[in-house]
C-alpha cells in the first residue's frame, strides 16, 4: 500500500495543529517545517476546512486549528478524503476493470482483504494518537514548548 504524498501532507498538517493546539497554525510553518510547496498546502488546508476537519483564521494574525477534537478525527477518514477509493488493481473498480478474473482471482481477493486490514488499523488511529509524543514531535521540526 502507497498513499500519496498529498494525504501524508494532510496528515502532517492535522499533526502540526494538534501539537501546537490551542495555537493557530501558520501555513508557512508547516510549509517550512515539512519542506512542502505552500501553494500545494493551501490546497491541502482547504480540502481539510471544508470538510470540517481545520477552521481557517484569515488575515496577518490568521492560521489554522483544528475544527474538533483531535481523538475525534480518524486517520482512516482523512486517508478516504485525500486518497479516494483505495483500488490496489484495477479489478477494484467495476467502471475500470478489464480482467477477465474479476469475481474467481484469489490474488484479487487477498489484495481486497489487505485494503481493508490497511484500513482498519488507519480507522483505529486518531489525530490526537499521532501528535501524543508532542515534545518529540515539536524538538524534531525545530519548534520549541513555549512557542506551541
Amino acid at each position: 500500500m502507497k498513499l500519496t504524498s498529498y494525504t501524508n501532507y494532510a496528515l502532517r498538517t492535522l499533526q502540526m495543529a494538534a501539537i501546537r493546539a490551542p495555537h493557530l497554525v501558520r501555513i508557512d510553518e508547516v510549509a517550512q517545517a515539512h519542506r512542502i510547496n505552500r501553494a500545494h498546502l493551501s490546497k491541502i488546508v482547504h480540502q481539510l476546512g471544508q470538510a470540517g476537519y481545520l477552521d481557517t483564521v484569515r488575515g496577518p494574525r490568521g492560521g489554522l486549528r483544528l475544527a474538533r477534537p483531535a481523538g475525534e478525527i480518524l486517520v482512516g477518514e482523512v486517508v478516504r478524503l485525500t486518497e479516494g477509493p483505495l483500488d490496489v488493481v484495477e479489478c477494484f473498480s467495476a467502471e475500470r476493470n478489464t480482467c477477465k478474473l474479476r469475481g474467481v482471482c484469489r490474488l484479487s481477493a487477498k489484495l481486497h482483504e489487505a485494503a481493508r486490514a490497511f484500513m482498519a488499523v488507519l480507522d483505529d488511529l486518531t489525530v490526537a494518537d499521532i501528535a501524543s509524543n508532542r515534545t518529540d514531535l515539536l524538538a524534531r521540526l525545530g519548534l520549541s514548548e513555549s512557542t506551541a
